[in-house]
């Protein structure tokens, strides 16, 4: 048996994750929906190649207006 293995413990972390998926079992379920729906895209990659080469390049100082007078 190793140093190291405690074949009995588990954390209060652990424990309350297990706990919250038997209390609600489709929680795994609505956060897959949740990341679908904002990460999990394809992408247009000539959409995205478009929008980066329309990019304006950035003044050294944003705020310059080009006028010299203060």
């Amino acid at each position: 048996m190793s140093f190291f293995a405690r074949p009995h413990y588990s954390s209060d972390t652990t424990d309350f994750i297990n706990k919250l998926k038997v209390d609600h079992p489709t929680l795994e379920q609505e956060q897959r929906q949740g990341r679908s729906l904002l990460w999990d895209k394809q992408i247009d990659r000539s959409f995205q190649a478009a929008a980066e080469s329309a990019k304006v390049a950035q003044q050294p100082y944003v705020y310059q207006t080009g006028s010299d007078h203060a």
